[in-house]
């Protein structure tokens, strides 16, 4: 995968966000959409080597959209500033995002789900919440993640949960989510797949707790 060429062609695209540039360039945004299918592709297989429970995501699949939804957000512009996917996708659970463009992450988790599944992570919080402060506490797991603020955290207890509650502040949350933040350089390094193989394991322990919880 040309990295490089993805941002050249990413930093174009926000230049000149219409599409009267995207259908002049068109040839272009599918030569970069085809190579980084082919990547997701690669690292769906080698993932699934690292991990057996692993649900294999094909890189048609994993690939978001580069078209914003105007319909619902006529605000934003035509085209988003990235190339977003998600691999390890199984049905109602937190798949593993890699977003590459102006901002570039590894993400993983829930972020703002649906009442049901805060619920759910709720109710596993309260009956075993020191796991995912043992997870969340891990010296190797700060050092790659931060947990991803939505803005949203109640300000009280929720329903149900008392005030002085010992996981209160992770209770609060209606976003359950980390990411890994990278560079440019990064990116482009030879080693980039090692770095995404690292980042997966290290976030493994995280996601399997919260979509144990959601499924339980």
């Amino acid at each position: 995968m040309d990295f490089k060429e993805l941002f050249k062609f990413i930093d174009a695209l926000q230049r000149n966000n219409n599409k009267e540039w995207m259908d002049e360039n068109r040839k272009w945004y599918f030569k970069i959409r085809d190579s980084y299918i082919a990547w997701l592709e690669t690292m769906d297989a080698k993932l699934a080597k690292i991990d057996p429970d692993y649900t294999h995501t094909p890189g048609k699949k994993a690939i978001n959209r580069i078209n914003n939804n105007l319909l619902f957000h006529p605000d934003r512009p035509t085209y988003k500033d990235h190339f977003g996917a998600g691999l390890d996708q199984v049905s109602k659970q937190g798949d593993f995002y890699i977003q590459i463009g102006k901002e570039n992450f590894i993400a993983g988790g829930y972020y703002k789900p649906k009442a049901a599944i805060v619920k759910s992570i709720r109710q596993a919080l309260d009956y075993n919440g020191e796991d995912l402060l043992a997870i969340l506490d891990k010296k190797s797991f700060k050092d790659v993640f931060e947990l991803i603020d939505d803005g949203v955290s109640l300000k009280t207890s929720p329903k149900g949960f008392p005030a002085d509650h010992k996981f209160i502040d992770l209770l609060r949350k209606k976003t359950f989510a980390v990411q890994a933040n990278l560079t440019r350089a990064e990116i482009m390094k030879p080693d980039f797949d090692e770095k995404v193989i690292a980042i997966y394991k290290e976030m493994l322990p995280f996601r399997r707790y919260l979509n144990q919880a959601v499924t339980v």
